[in-house]
């Protein structure tokens, strides 16, 4: 019943605005007068809508005690209606943004179980609750349950809309983070590679989404030792966001040291060298010189100093990213 990126459960699309996009069954229909704006149809329509709105403005405890209250309503409909459904998806999600995973994972299995029964299994609705289900997978750590469901939403959204779709494009960025975060490097590039063209022909080469998947495409490349194959994407990647934010934006120094990280995998310690060095100069710049950051960038950058055998250098930046750290330890 909603579609969303990979992200923290608060950003989570209700099933709600899914079924505006792609069409609500007359049991979820809604009144809405023209001059007076929405009008409920019902307790469970208003329950629900009141929930809804409170969840999109963080206001949880308040959605979950009117959701719970939409859940009573639907409940009279019958155990198949599709409101019922709505709601226990909804309710799931508040559940699901305030880190109550044991009680959100039945409602989202109970709610896409209606759906299957409602709709179908290969409905493009029941795409949008795989993708839930999913998600919390994910945050619980069961990547295998999660690309599995991912895998059908993926099979589900192709079916039902063109090849360039949001949702198409969504749910191959979900699976080949799956993959990433399981360690299955292998598995991620494909989606990263078709997700990367995807993207380059709806949003443009330049696009910020486009240099976060370049990033990522060259991080799973070199971390199965492919530096060469990954340099010119976390180069690209560099470029876009560089031109797009500006070369000393803060988010520039990670691209600098993941660049920095493969041309270290190859052997190019010199030009490596010059890279930490911009981006120790660029956190010193944006963040103070006793930041977090620039101390995390100090001990990377002496790290490859010592891999140089540039020893006295290296214990320099040593001394100095441990003095920063214990201030910063003082500070607290």
């Amino acid at each position: 019943m909603l579609f969303s990126a990979v992200a923290p459960p608060k950003a989570l699309v209700t099933s709600l605005a899914f079924a505006m996009l792609f069409g609500a069954t007359p049991d979820c229909a809604q009144f809405v007068n023209q001059r007076f704006g929405y009008v409920p149809v019902s307790d469970w329509d208003r329950y629900n809508h009141a929930g809804m709105e409170a969840f999109h403005q963080d206001r949880l405890s308040e959605a979950e005690e009117n959701l719970l209250k939409a859940k009573t309503e639907a409940e009279k409909f019958g155990p198949e209606d599709a409101r019922l459904g709505t709601t226990l998806n909804n309710l799931a999600q508040v559940y699901h943004a305030q880190g109550k995973y044991t009680e959100a994972e039945p409602l989202y299995i109970r709610s896409l179980a209606i759906d299957e029964k409602a709709l179908g299994k290969d409905h493009r609705d029941v795409a949008g609750d795989l993708n839930n289900l999913a998600e919390l997978y994910h945050d619980l750590g069961k990547y295998e349950q999660a690309i599995q469901l991912y895998q059908r939403a993926l099979g589900i959204v192709e079916k039902a809309f063109w090849p360039e779709h949001p949702y198409v494009l969504t749910t191959l960025g979900h699976l080949a983070l799956m993959y990433k975060s399981e360690g299955n490097y292998a598995e991620a590039v494909p989606y990263y590679r078709r997700l990367l063209a995807l993207q380059e022909t709806t949003m443009g080469p330049e696009n910020s989404d486009v240099a976060g998947t370049l990033n990522s495409l060259a991080e799973v490349l070199r971390a199965q030792g492919k530096f060469a194959e990954a340099e010119p994407y976390s180069e690209r990647a560099l470029a876009v966001d560089e031109k797009a934010l500006g070369r000393d934006n803060p988010d520039v120094g990670e691209d600098l040291n993941k660049l920095a990280e493969i041309y270290i995998g190859e052997g190019k310690l010199a030009q490596a060298e010059s890279l930490y060095l911009r981006s120790v100069s660029l956190a010193e710049r944006a963040f103070g010189p006793q930041s977090p950051s620039v101390a995390a960038n100090l001990k990377k950058y002496s790290a490859l100093l010592r891999a140089m055998g540039r020893h006295a250098e290296a214990n320099q930046m040593e001394e100095r990213a441990n003095a920063v750290s214990a201030q910063k330890t003082r500070g607290n």
